[in-house]
């Protein structure tokens, strides 16, 4: 990720205890949150004769693979829940 925003030049990188630690949550919980909807929707779809072996294999895919897309996401979305609560200094931007 760039270090300022390049239309506002707001500061990405806080620098705050416990910001990367905010971010992770959020992408651990979308990912999860995904991973659910996805697993529900298959065992739903096919459930009188689920496929258990195929949502074994789904599962352990999306498990590694939706955090590792949704980090950059999650990084900026907790930017912007940490703005409503802590708002940028005038050096921020």
């Amino acid at each position: 990720m760039v270090p300022r925003c390049p239309q506002c030049r707001l500061l990405l990188e806080r620098g705050e205890q416990g910001y990367q630690v905010g971010s992770y949550m959020f992408n651990i919980a979308a990912a999860e949150l995904v991973f659910l909807v996805v697993f529900l929707g298959i065992l739903a779809a096919t459930w009188p004769d689920p496929p258990w072996t195929l949502l074994t294999w789904v599962a352990g895919a999306l498990v590694v693979i939706l955090p590792l897309l949704f980090y950059p996401f999650s990084k900026t979305l907790f930017l912007g829940f940490d703005l409503i609560f802590n708002p940028a200094d005038p050096g921020e931007r």
